[in-house]
């Protein structure tokens, strides 16, 4: 991945540098009103990375000591990290083989007496079939949050993912389409909770110290609950701001390039190659490939087959519940995530690439899987 920054970042994070204004400020609440409007959301909350918004949507809704929280295994770490953060226990659940998403059936079979919310993953881009998943928790009383960290432009259903939902939380790593660096982005359908949520991202303040510039207020603030240092600076904002002018063109772009790569690989069907699943599309956040049962290398080798040819992929997503941070859990059973992880690497995919850099990540895989 290669974030398509320019001239116009530049320019927008000078523009706040000189502006005497860097920390959390005007461009923020900017860029939080075009960003629900983007996707369709009543309200956005920045924040300082996806991470710190998962912890913050799992504090919004009450979860902590004696609750369980499922989670894929089957995602980057800091998605099981979050229920750890407020004291909960993360429970892993497996996920389906194609779209490497949680389905309605993998949750059903971890649920428990204990169960107070699951983190439904968007993962690598790829729109989870959420319907039946609000369907069989909300009939339990069991929250969902949306982990969107990959999924920014998106689809669900002919929406935008994280369209009118009651609590998602999106990346703005480098590796994710739009990106300021770091930083995140909290959306809901609850004005109650955005509220509340710009209150604890700030140390549980009552008034945060741009709305008290702005209003000239000099009564002193309050602190109404213990809350956090969640933040996003201006200088951040005004570049997501341009980042999310750029929106459409990355995401047409990725989807141009993931079909040429779908094209050139027709030859070699022993490679499943992630797709647009049937209730939405994929953004193509990362265009990762699954090795078959029986292929003539390992995953790793093939990685290494890749450096030898000057090219970068990287392994596939992570299984969460392998990690020694977690050994302290009771062993489950995941036979898909552990296939998945162990059998699919991330090919290159980015805005500029070219046809001559894609043909070399092609001949790879046509020198080791062609006939």
């Amino acid at each position: 991945m290669k974030p398509w920054l320019g001239e116009e970042e530049a320019a927008a994070a000078a523009e706040a540098v000189t502006s005497g204004w860097v920390a959390q400020g005007p461009r923020v609440r900017a860029f939080e009103q075009e960003f629900a409007a983007r996707v369709g959301a009543v309200e956005a909350v920045a924040v300082s990375n996806c991470t710190t918004g998962l912890h913050l949507a799992l504090h919004l809704l009450g979860v902590g000591a004696g609750d369980e929280v499922v989670v894929p295994s089957f995602s980057f770490i800091a998605t099981a990290n979050a229920a750890r953060y407020v004291a909960a226990t993360p429970v892993f659940a497996d996920v389906d083989p194609v779209t490497g998403n949680l389905t309605a059936e993998t949750i059903a079979a971890v649920l428990t007496d204990r169960t107070r919310a699951v983190i439904v993953v968007h993962q690598a881009g790829v729109p989870a079939d959420t319907r039946p998943i609000y369907d069989l928790l909300r009939a339990r009383g069991i929250a969902v949050v949306e982990d969107a960290a990959c999924a920014i432009g998106s689809t669900l259903y002919g929406a935008p993912v994280g369209s009118d939902v009651d609590l998602a939380v999106f990346s703005f790593h480098p590796r994710k389409l739009v990106t300021t660096g770091e930083g995140g982005m909290l959306v809901t359908r609850h004005p109650a909770w955005a509220a509340r949520a710009r209150r604890l991202r700030e140390h549980g303040m009552s008034a945060s110290a741009a709305d008290r510039h702005a209003t000239g207020s000099v009564a002193p603030e309050q602190y109404l609950e213990p809350g956090f240092n969640f933040r996003m600076t201006d200088v951040q904002a005004a570049i997501g701001r341009v980042q999310l002018t750029k929106l459409d063109a990355m995401v047409a772009r990725r989807r141009e390039l993931a079909a040429r790569y779908r094209e050139q690989l027709a030859g070699l069907p022993q490679l499943q190659l992630v797709a647009d699943p049937a209730w939405g599309t994929t953004n193509y956040q990362s265009c990762w490939v699954l090795l078959p049962v029986d292929s003539p290398v390992g995953r790793d080798e093939l990685l290494a087959r890749f450096t030898e040819a000057g090219v970068s992929p990287r392994r596939g997503i992570m299984a969460s519940h392998l990690e020694p941070a977690y050994a302290d859990l009771p062993a489950v059973a995941l036979p898909v995530t552990e296939r998945l992880t162990a059998d699919s690497l991330v090919l290159p995919l980015y805005h500029q690439m070219t046809e001559a850099e894609q043909d070399r990540v092609v001949a790879v895989l046509h020198a080791v899987f062609g006939r």
